[in-house]
């Protein structure tokens, strides 16, 4: 809150440690304000910081304020009175009066006291994750832009303190479009927003969504547009790069370069590939400029099946070689590996045949296979639903963990689990926590694999789960002991673990090899990371592209730019090109030597043999 005036400066009114934080509103009385404020992996939350002590509200005061006289209310300012204005305080150190607000309300206005300030903070128990607001006109609705199982909706929550019920947030809109800029109307009874670039509004007693008929036409002249566009990439990489001497390069020399290429540019596709050469140029990880989002979904369906190469490019027959499980395929319970696929939906599949043609719009719906044990057997009609391409490639993913899960499980001979995190992401922990199961608890060991992760945000709580020691173990009467800490209901494993990386291994994932190395949870084997170390922002274009920014640097523990410098491995095992079409599996093999030898000899310690 600044509090204006020559020589004055600012004052705190939050004091929460939470890195993310939105939207700023002042009630309309000017006697508190709401923000938004969230961890990554938490729900956004709206804090309520009170300016002044509340006071309580009673519903007698309301009849009685029917015989006041209306005084208009507008929004306060943070315009400071004079401190001859200034009403007489305890200590006039510790109030600001908001002047223009007591101008047009009437009153004396409203002085913010910052004694016992950090005590007035709240958070409003709504249980949705907030990503902006807004205050009704008359302070008594809040309107929310929330997020709820992964659908982003408007919500309203009563302000109203003289309510006769509980508030609670109730769903205003339950359509799926992404939603920005809500605002009620002049009168408070509806609400526009924008869904999807389109206008909408609500009215907020019948919660019936309506378009609202907007047509307008704008034209472009490109070759004006490129021209800005590229001053606009090279000038936000010039003052937000996180490397001020740009990784060595003569930042303003690829300017004069690039220029000239781009106002040559004839298709914007052109112009977003040299701007991407340009920002090559200064070798940093995660850069590179995209086009605008709305690429057309792909509507082919997926059956769960691979087949032989060597026998359709012989005689044009598609033979199976895998069923994915818990595949469309598989889920038949008839089709195996050996079987042929004749004809879908009665039309006969050979050399000649686009299978994936024969399958486009078939999502979900219902398709009819030809499958034989022989390419002439007879063959039997199955009854199938495709999935689309996300689907099977999770359903792919899911089955090779659990092969490397089985595999691990074989040659340590039922002595260590194993686990492995797709990526950084929220969804990937919740993952996480969910594989540390009891036969994961159970085993002496884990093996904890982060090939091919390619980063996120969450490798600090996945670390948590690996670093925290065990520390009492709870016994109840008649059932086995447990630790403590999962026991309590927090997510700790307390066994032994061992880091699988490779040279995929990227990001996030290369910070938490880095957070495993220096806690000393383990030994880490396989390929060294990446490289790709730094974080970034996605930075909008005039013309709809978006260029990735790189501008926050990270260093280890000993200040190093971890930038285009790998995590290193303490046991190198290098994977053989070709071994996936074997049943070799070399790195988990070394990882699973490693962490038995590790186990057996701190047996060894503790018994003196």
């Amino acid at each position: 809150v600044g509090r204006g005036g020559s020589g004055r400066g600012s004052r705190p009114i939050s004091f929460v440690a939470n890195t993310f934080g939105g939207t700023v509103t002042w009630s309309p009385d000017g006697k508190y304000i709401l923000f938004e404020t969230a961890q990554r992996t938490e729900l956004a939350q709206i804090a309520r910081i009170d300016l002044v002590p509340r006071t309580p509200k009673f519903r007698e005061d309301q009849f009685r304020d029917l015989f006041n006289e209306e005084v208009p209310k507008t929004l306060p300012t943070v315009t400071v009175t004079p401190a001859s204005r200034k009403p007489a305080t305890r200590d006039s150190s510790t109030a600001v009066v908001l002047g223009d607000t007591a101008k047009t309300m009437g009153k004396s206005g409203t002085s913010i006291v910052f004694d016992g300030i950090r005590q007035r903070l709240s958070v409003l128990p709504m249980g949705v994750d907030a990503d902006d607001h807004v205050i009704s006109k008359d302070g008594k609705t809040l309107l929310l832009i929330a997020t709820v199982a992964g659908q982003q909706n408007l919500y309203t929550y009563s302000l109203d303190e003289l309510a006769r019920e509980q508030p609670v947030a109730r769903q205003l809109t339950s359509t799926s479009g992404s939603k920005s800029d809500a605002q009620f109307s002049p009168d408070g009874k509806d609400v526009y927003y924008l869904e999807q670039g389109r206008i909408q509004t609500v009215a907020l007693d019948k919660r019936e969504p309506k378009p609202i008929a907007v047509l307008a036409e704008m034209d472009v002249d490109f070759a004006t547009e490129k021209v800005q566009v590229f001053k606009q990439a090279w000038e936000v990489q010039n003052k937000g790069f996180y490397d001020p001497t740009f990784h060595g390069t003569d930042w303003k020399a690829v300017k004069a370069e690039y220029e000239p290429l781009a106002a040559g540019a004839r298709t914007p596709d052109e112009l977003r590939r040299l701007l991407s050469l340009m920002v090559g140029e200064l070798n940093a990880s995660h850069s590179g400029v995209s086009g605008p989002p709305g690429s057309a979904p792909i509507t082919t369906g997926r059956l769960g099946l691979r087949f032989d190469r060597a026998e359709y490019e012989r005689s044009g027959k598609l033979k199976i070689t895998e069923v994915v499980t818990l595949s469309p395929a598989a889920l038949t319970g008839t089709i195996k590996p050996g079987d042929y696929l004749l004809a879908v939906d009665g039309t006969t599949v050979d050399a000649q045949t686009n299978l994936d043609q024969l399958l486009d719009n078939k999502i979900s719906k219902r398709v009819a296979l030809s499958v034989a044990s022989s390419p002439d057997g007879t063959a039997r009609e199955i009854t199938v639903r495709p999935v689309n391409l996300a689907t099977e490639k999770g359903l792919l993913y899911k089955q090779w963990v659990q092969q490397q899960r089985d595999y691990v499980t074989k040659v340590s001979n039922g002595r260590l689990g194993y686990v492995h995190m797709f990526d950084m992401s929220a969804e990937s922990l919740a993952q996480l926590y969910v594989d540390l199961d009891a036969e994961n608890h159970a085993r002496e060991g884990v093996v904890v694999d982060v090939r091919n992760n390619n980063g996120g945000f969450v490798n600090a709580y996945a670390l948590d789960v690996f670093a925290r020691k065990s520390y009492l173990t709870l016994t109840p009467r008649g059932l086995p002991a447990a630790p403590a800490r999962t026991q309590l209901g927090q997510r700790a494993l307390e066994t032994p673990t061992i880091l699988v990386t490779n040279q995929h291994s990227l990001s996030d994932a290369e910070d938490f090899s880095e957070g495993y190395r220096t806690l000393k949870l383990g030994k880490i084997v396989g390929e060294p990371t990446g490289g790709w170390i730094i974080y970034t922002s996605s930075v909008p274009l005039i013309d709809g592209s978006n260029l990735r920014l790189p501008f926050i640097k990270v260093t280890d523990n000993t200040g190093r730019d971890m930038e285009l410098n790998p995590r290193p491995v303490d046991v190198a095992v290098s994977r053989p090109i070709g071994e996936s079409y074997t049943d070799q599996n070399v790195q988990m093999d070394v990882a699973v030597k490693e962490l038995v030898k590790q186990l057996d000899d701190a047996k060894k310690l503790m018994t003196g043999k």
